[in-house]
């Protein structure tokens, strides 16, 4: 039912249907943080997933190069496959659940997460590499104590942009009523309440926000030479 706009001043800002509502956020504050959580959840699995598979691609093409083709352009096939048409695709297997998503999620994160490790690995300075190698280092030493570390500035990049994206994908299994803000999304649109849009919308926004910040953070953190550099 679509509420009326013209409802008289003296009526909640829920009946009038307004966008900004201190009222509907009040009183619905239950169902928005269990949305919210599923959403943070979801976005979590799903990059860290995309994360641990990225990698393992990544080295595998490092191990056999001549794969890096098809794998580079497996994954950028996959993102290019609308999300509710990948969706659908997965629900004969995995049903109406929120592993449709986080499957759905964690193949399109490998688009970006694959060549940003690839990229970071070969930028590696050559010299560095032969230099611990002189020092008695094996490979998967260098690769863990060496190569990885170095690369993290490009790793992370992707890494930011992969949380962002993912966290506005997520929106998108409310088809599959696991779509965290996106099931309120999704309700208020079919009818018209926008206090519930405005507020799931700015929960996104706010999300993506404060993940990004998060994993800024933890990348100043994780290398801390880059600062030093800087200075």
């Amino acid at each position: 039912m679509v509420l009326s706009e013209e409802a008289p001043a003296g009526e909640s800002c829920m009946v009038r249907n307004e966008w900004v509502c201190p009222e509907y956020v009040s009183s619905r504050a239950e169902l928005i943080t269990e949305d919210l959580l599923q959403h943070v959840w979801i976005t979590v699995v799903s990059v860290v997933l995309g994360l641990v598979v990225a990698l393992a691609l990544a080295l595998l093409v490092r191990r056999y190069p001549k794969l890096e083709d098809g794998v580079v352009g497996t994954t950028t096939a996959i993102y290019t496959v609308p999300s509710l048409a990948l969706f659908a695709l997965l629900l004969p297997f995995t049903g109406l659940s929120a592993t449709t998503v986080i499957i759905g999620l964690v193949l399109y994160s490998l688009t970006i997460l694959v060549r940003n490790i690839l990229a970071g690995l070969d930028g590696v300075p050559a010299d560095v590499v032969e230099a611990a190698r002189g020092m008695g280092y094996g490979e998967r030493r260098l690769l863990w104590t060496v190569e990885l570390p170095l690369a993290l500035p490009s790793v992370m990049a992707g890494l930011r942009v992969a949380t962002v994206s993912t966290v506005a994908l997520t929106t998108v299994g409310a088809i599959v009523s696991a779509g965290g803000l996106g099931n309120l999304l999704l309700t208020a649109v079919n009818t018209q309440f926008k206090p519930q849009v405005f507020t799931a919308a700015v929960l996104c926004v706010l999300l993506a926000f404060t993940f990004d910040l998060v994993l800024v953070g933890a990348q100043r953190l994780m290398t801390p030479w880059t600062r030093t550099r800087g200075a």
